[in-house]
C-alpha cells in the first residue's frame, strides 16, 4: 500500500468480526510499533499483545468500569495491543507511546486490519488490578498506560473521512 494513501485513508473501526488475526500479521503490526520514533531513542514504550479472550474480556470490563459503563469499549475486536511507557525512562514517554499507537494503527491498515485507539489505559493500569496484571507478566517499573490499539477485521465498511476543518494549517513563508 502506498504510504501516503495509508496515512490519508486509515479510519477508526468500531465494529469487528470475531475472527482472530493470524499471528504473522500481528507480528508485522507489532514490529512496526517498535520502530516508532522515541525521544533520544530511549524506547520507553512497551506493547502487551492480548489475544487471550479471557484477558481481553477482563481488560474490556476494567476499561468500561473507568467510564462507568457495562458495554464493550473494544467494540468486539479480538485483539488488544496495550501500549504503556516507562515514566522514568524518558521525559517524552507520553509522546513516544503515542507515536507507537500511530504506527500500530497505520501498520494494521496497511495489512488490511481495522483498528481504533481506545483510551483509559492510564486509569486501568493505575488500579490494583492493572498493577497485578503487569506484575503477573513480570513487568516492573513505573509504567503509564498510553492506550489500547484494538485490532480485528472490520464488520462492515470503514467510515468515510470527515471533511478537514478550515484553518487546519497556517503557513509562514
Amino acid at each position: 500500500m502506498d504510504a501516503m494513501q495509508n496515512l490519508i485513508n486509515r479510519r477508526s473501526v468500531r465494529k469487528y468480526k470475531p475472527d482472530m488475526i493470524p499471528r504473522d500479521v500481528l507480528e508485522k503490526i507489532i514490529e512496526a510499533g517498535t520502530y516508532a520514533p522515541t525521544g533520544m531513542n530511549k524506547q520507553a514504550p512497551i506493547i502487551i499483545a492480548v489475544t487471550n479472550k479471557a484477558m481481553r474480556d477482563r481488560l474490556s470490563r476494567m476499561n468500561a468500569a473507568v467510564m462507568g459503563s457495562d458495554g464493550d469499549p473494544f467494540y468486539g475486536a479480538p485483539v488488544v495491543l496495550i501500549v504503556l511507557a516507562d515514566k522514568n525512562l524518558a521525559g517524552t514517554y507520553l509522546y513516544d507511546g503515542s507515536l507507537v499507537m500511530g504506527n500500530l494503527m497505520l501498520a494494521a491498515h496497511a495489512q488490511g486490519i481495522g483498528s481504533c485507539w481506545i483510551h483509559r489505559a492510564k486509569q486501568e493500569f493505575e488500579t490494583d488490578e492493572g498493577k497485578a496484571i503487569l506484575k503477573e507478566l513480570g513487568i516492573e517499573g513505573d509504567f503509564e498506560g498510553i492506550g489500547h490499539c484494538i485490532l480485528g477485521y472490520a464488520d462492515g465498511e470503514e467510515p468515510a473521512a470527515k471533511p478537514r476543518k478550515e484553518n487546519y494549517v497556517y503557513w509562514i513563508e
